[in-house]
């Protein structure tokens, strides 16, 4: 949800971490976003789940990596 929020707002994601425990909007602007942003038309909650936990995983992995880290590629990526 913080991923998605920062997107829709036009925020530059390369620096953004995601912040464990912290708590941001609501339910219902938390399920906009995931029904806005998942693809299918009318999902099926197994499906916004499987979205969410997909996206999880990429952005999770993503956060690991020296390869997307800003300070170990500086400029060399931007907007990777």
């Amino acid at each position: 949800f913080q991923y998605l929020k920062r997107f829709d707002q036009g925020c530059n994601l390369d620096m953004f971490w995601y912040e464990a425990l912290s708590v941001e909007g609501s339910p219902a602007e938390c399920l906009q976003l995931f029904l806005l942003h998942c693809g299918i038309v009318d999902p099926s909650w197994a499906e916004l789940r499987n979205f969410t936990w997909f996206l999880n995983i990429q952005l999770r992995d993503c956060e690991a990596s020296v390869f997307c880290n800003p300070d170990f590629v500086q400029d060399t990526l931007k907007g990777f």
